[in-house]
């Protein structure tokens, strides 16, 4: 789940050309749906978002013993070392600032986290 609308199109078309399947939400609220429904095999979530913000996400999908062992990574614009600490303690696999990666980069992490 991404704020942005055009990063969002873009890793979605660039995650669909190397084979994965997405699905996106347009706020927490339908993040949280999405993964109790969907089961997938990874989400990938921002702290800023509509209706629910990335932390409200992760403490539903993290308490709910259908999504609990779902892996997350965190792709936002913030850096601070409140939201990295709290982002971990919630459950999240990796935390990634959006500025420092290549879509490619993006993918590779992906598919680390989900060789673990």
């Amino acid at each position: 789940m991404e704020d942005e609308n055009s990063l969002q199109n873009a890793m979605r078309e660039f995650l669909l050309a190397e084979n994965f399947n997405v699905v996106t939400a347009d706020d927490g609220e339908m993040a949280v749906n999405l993964a109790k429904n969907e089961k997938p095999d990874l989400i990938m979530l921002d702290i800023i978002l509509p209706k629910k913000d990335g932390f409200e996400v992760l403490a539903e999908v993290k308490v709910d013993e259908r999504t609990r062992n779902i892996p997350i990574i965190l792709l936002t614009n913030l850096e601070d070392a409140g939201d990295i600490e709290r982002a971990f303690s919630l459950g999240i696999n990796m935390y990634l600032v959006k500025s420092n990666y290549s879509l490619s980069d993006i993918v590779n992490k992906i598919k680390g986290v989900l060789k673990n």
